[in-house]
């Protein structure tokens, strides 16, 4: 658990680190890079580690690293008034965990995503997202045991502007992996996840 927190910590820095406080917001036009039909190709990586929130739930303590390119849309372009001025993101993303601690597994899947920019703040853009999975895992746990997995996240993070169209974020995501009752047992794993990425936009 401590070293991944570590992990976390340090992808945390180093994103903030990147950060120019130098640079004028009043250069970025948040309008003009999340204008309709735009679109964006992000690259990201996280970490995470299993989150024990019932008293009668097996826990393994499953600690895993994961990572996934996601294809985004803005199919709407700003809108919205005041601080909750914002973008639409719909994308789809490829992913792959890979579970390291206490066992070796894997589960990979196409997820669904959706995130909504918050746009009055400059460069520094807040965001929510959330997101469906489903593929193919070898998890085999007293939590989950299938060839087949749903995964689910949401969670809330930081864009920084590098340039007008290149970003760079770090978030939190609650993730719950389940094989929806397809087979026994299905308690489900619930995680903690921190992740880092980057994003490009482009029409």
């Amino acid at each position: 658990m401590t070293r991944c927190r570590q992990m976390v910590g340090l992808a945390l820095l180093a994103v903030v680190l990147t950060i120019d406080p130098g640079q004028s917001p009043e250069a970025f036009d948040p309008e003009e890079t999340f204008k309709r039909g735009s679109w964006l190709l992000s690259a990201e990586g996280g970490y995470g580690w299993q989150a024990d929130i019932g008293s009668h739930r097996p826990f393994t303590g499953l600690e895993f690293a994961n990572a996934g390119i996601r294809i985004g849309l803005l199919p709407f372009g700003p809108a919205g008034p005041g601080l909750l001025r914002g973008a639409l993101e719909i994308g789809l993303e490829p992913l792959y965990q890979r579970y390291v601690e206490p066992i070796d597994a894997y589960s990979a899947g196409l997820a669904a995503v959706v995130r909504y920019h918050f746009l009055p703040f400059g460069r520094l853009v807040p965001y929510i997202e959330g997101a469906g999975a489903a593929g193919g895992t070898d998890l085999k746990v007293p939590e989950i045991d299938s060839n087949f997995s749903f995964l689910l996240f949401g969670g809330a993070g930081l864009s920084y502007f590098v340039s007008d169209r290149v970003a760079l974020y770090t978030g939190y995501r609650f993730q719950h992996v389940s094989n929806a009752s397809t087979s026994s047992p299905n308690f489900g794993v619930n995680s903690n996840t921190g992740v880092v990425g980057l994003s490009y936009f482009f029409e």
